[in-house]
């Protein structure tokens, strides 16, 4: 139990300091608060939503099918022309995009730490096959990657994610791999050695602690990556059709044609995608500051 307690407790100090790191500044606070609003509105989706995202709303006061109505109290956010609630909508999609950009985000960044760290402390051969693999990945247009990739394997959710994930890791991988080359030359890579350390435990008990900030900064910027790839294949008809997300939402508008008429149809997608990304990037911005102290000399 105290061995719990004390796992517990280092959890707690560890979350508390990413805390501080990401709302040291005014910019990565404001991105902290809303991420925090769309993860909570991600996660009590099914009870925020009022009606079914599928199913056909009636006007209160006429009783007829209410087909591209401008917000109003019954349809905060207006509903669509075959008469769905864009309020439902938009909540749900919440759920599917923060969780396409969490999955695909954690992922890409698990292999881009795995690949830099490697590549970084053996370095030599594994070093040259992991980074010319890299410099392959970084010779591919990044959407059309994903696109033929979802093509190949189906519009499915978990393809989606899987295609994104693939291809967002390539800048985290060379950034970390720099900065092990640069750790493992230090005294406490070189004690740990002649204690008799194993490689593996080097790597991921001495040098991962010490990249950890990059970590968390490249995480913050491969979910927002994610994100917007994942809103620009489903605009483009390359989503998941049985689920729905803020580009699917975009896409749904393009095709019924009345992008110029239903503005509150186009806004609420728009400015979530917008929104949530830029929140990412000012915390990315506060933990770029932390790893970087001349950063924060300028300010």
């Amino acid at each position: 139990m105290p061995e719990k307690s004390n796992r517990l407790i280092g959890i707690l100090k560890v979350l508390h300091r990413q805390y501080k790191i990401m709302t040291s500044n005014t910019y990565g606070l404001i991105g902290f608060w809303v991420v925090a609003f769309f993860f909570t509105v991600a996660l009590f989706a099914p009870v925020i939503a009022p009606y079914p995202i599928w199913e056909m709303q009636f006007d209160a006061e006429t009783g007829q099918l209410a087909m591209l109505q401008s917000p109003s109290l019954q349809f905060p956010l207006g509903t669509t022309h075959l008469g769905y609630d864009l309020f439902s909508q938009i909540v749900m999609a919440t759920r599917t995009t923060v969780m396409i950009g969490l999955i695909s985000g954690f992922i890409s960044i698990m292999i881009g730490a795995n690949i830099g760290l490697i590549a970084g402390y053996y370095g030599g051969i594994i070093d040259e096959f992991l980074m010319r693999c890299t410099d392959v990945l970084y010779g591919m247009p990044f959407l059309p990657f994903v696109i033929i990739l979802i093509s190949l394997f189906g519009r499915k959710i978990e393809f989606v994610i899987l295609a994104i994930a693939l291809i967002v890791w390539r800048t985290s991988a060379r950034v970390i791999r720099a900065q092990t080359i640069s750790i493992k030359q230090r005294q406490f890579v070189t004690a740990a050695r002649a204690r008799g350390c194993s490689n593996l435990r080097i790597i991921y008990r001495h040098i991962l602690p010490n990249v950890l900030p990059l970590l968390l900064l490249y995480t913050s910027f491969n979910i927002a990556w994610s994100i917007v790839t994942e809103a620009s294949a489903s605009f483009l008809g390359f989503g998941d059709g049985d689920t729905i997300s803020w580009g699917g939402m975009l896409y749904e508008l393009w095709l019924s044609g009345k992008t110029r008429v239903a503005w509150w149809w186009f806004l609420p997608p728009a400015v979530c995608i917008v929104a949530l990304v830029t929140s990412l990037v000012f915390i990315s911005r506060a933990y770029e500051e932390y790893a970087n102290p001349r950063l924060r000399e300028t300010r």
